[in-house]
């Protein structure tokens, strides 16, 4: 099975990363985790119209094609860059949309969230109630364990904490314009709970990658005893570990979308999630009391990478995911 992406896909993502490395993203974050979505919402735009979002949608509405590997590619830059929004909700509630068989509903949102202007935040049964950025968001879709796809409205309780500000979380409002039920919607649900664990798993390959690259230039111009901290033995055995890691989890966040097997994205987003936090302890302990500063762009990481691991499958659900999937 070949694993390493071909021309055009690397294409892609370098597109995205230089894209990406242009724009002032932690300025984004810190805006969006004060509430002011507009500099988020101006980077989202300059995403799509790199086809980003496209490749969550059937063409027939506007998308490129279901196409999980390219995407993937694609959020691991996000992750790398540590852009904020709901990008996995969005995605998901694409292939949710264009799973369910109804062209009218299919008509009504995707090309308005294929094109960048619109957004959307998802719940599911068997992921969190929560719902990320719905203060945010311009659609709020909720699947309930009867198999209905809501339309809901604001949450209750406003906006809950976070230990990253950026992930803003709220439970969705009960009822709600209903737009599909019955085994269509419970199969399509299915699918694009998969392809949020995916997607999150490469953003968290993504975060991992970039907090150890920040790590590696501290400890290169760190000085200890006249030394650069990189030197020390220990400090050259955490990092390798730390890469090793994050190295293991790539090939199986491949794997995991060329299959789109439930045992296989569980074991990728298990990975992939564990991995980057353990950068982000390397980061934070290699950066000293510096690192908790949120003065230093490195924290803006270091805030997502718990969350990220926990999102969409916690590791102890990863690992049931994994082992239903080798008994049967």
């Amino acid at each position: 099975m070949h694993f390493l992406p071909t021309g055009e896909q690397s294409d892609f993502a370098r597109t995205l990363h230089d894209l990406l490395g242009a724009a002032d993203v932690p300025a984004a974050v810190r805006a969006w985790g004060c509430g002011d979505h507009g500099p988020g919402r101006a980077l989202w735009g300059r995403l799509a119209r790199t086809g980003l979002f496209a490749l969550a949608a059937d063409e027939e509405y506007d998308g490129a094609g279901l196409l999980p590997l390219e995407l993937s590619l694609g959020f691991v830059e996000l992750g790398r860059a540590g852009v904020p929004g709901p990008a996995v909700e969005t995605a998901a509630a694409s292939v949710l949309l264009s799973g369910l068989g109804d062209g009218a509903q299919a008509k009504r949102f995707l090309p308005g969230l294929v094109a960048g202007e619109a957004s959307a935040t998802l719940t599911l049964p068997g992921g969190s109630p929560y719902a990320l950025d719905a203060d945010a968001a311009t659609y709020r879709f909720a699947v309930s364990e009867a198999g209905e796809l809501r339309l809901a409205g604001d949450g209750p309780g406003g906006l809950l904490a976070s230990t990253d500000p950026a992930r803003r979380l709220s439970l969705p409002a009960p009822g709600g314009e209903l737009l599909a039920s019955g085994p269509r919607v419970v199969a399509a649900a299915e699918s694009a709970g998969r392809w949020a664990r995916l997607l999150t798993a490469a953003q968290c390959l993504g975060v991992g990658e970039s907090l150890l690259a920040r790590t590696v230039g501290y400890a290169k111009q760190r000085t200890q005893f006249g030394t650069p901290i990189g030197g020390f033995q220990a400090v050259k055995h955490r990092l390798a570990d730390t890469l090793l890691g994050l190295e293991f989890a790539r090939p199986l966040l491949w794997a995991a979308a060329l299959s789109l097997e439930a045992g296989d994205v569980a074991a990728a987003k298990l990975t992939a999630g564990e991995a980057a936090y353990a950068s982000a302890m390397t980061a934070l302990q290699l950066h000293g009391a510096v690192g908790y500063t949120q003065e230093l762009d490195l924290s803006l990481w270091l805030r997502k990478a718990r969350p990220l691991r926990d999102a969409w499958g916690t590791p102890a659900q990863c690992r049931a995911a994994v082992l239903r999937a080798r008994v049967r």
